[in-house]
């Protein structure tokens, strides 16, 4: 699989950021949510799952592309 960088919202080149990779689809770097009430609120999550917090802006990307 290939990545092709698409954003970040960091200032410093870090996390979290947005890759698509050679099929379409999206990869998220970012920091990964641990607050159990959070975590409790999932739905039909599966053994190999993550999940990432993304900061609204980054997801803005997506809008200036349309």
């Amino acid at each position: 699989m290939k990545l092709r960088f698409l954003a970040t919202s960091s200032n410093s080149g870090s996390c979290p950021s947005l890759y698509e990779t050679d099929n379409g689809d999206i990869v998220v770097q970012g920091y990964q949510l641990t607050d159990p009430e959070a975590l409790a609120q999932l739905r039909d999550v599966l053994p190999d799952e993550t999940f990432v917090v993304v900061p609204r802006a980054l997801m803005s990307w997506f809008e200036q592309k349309d």
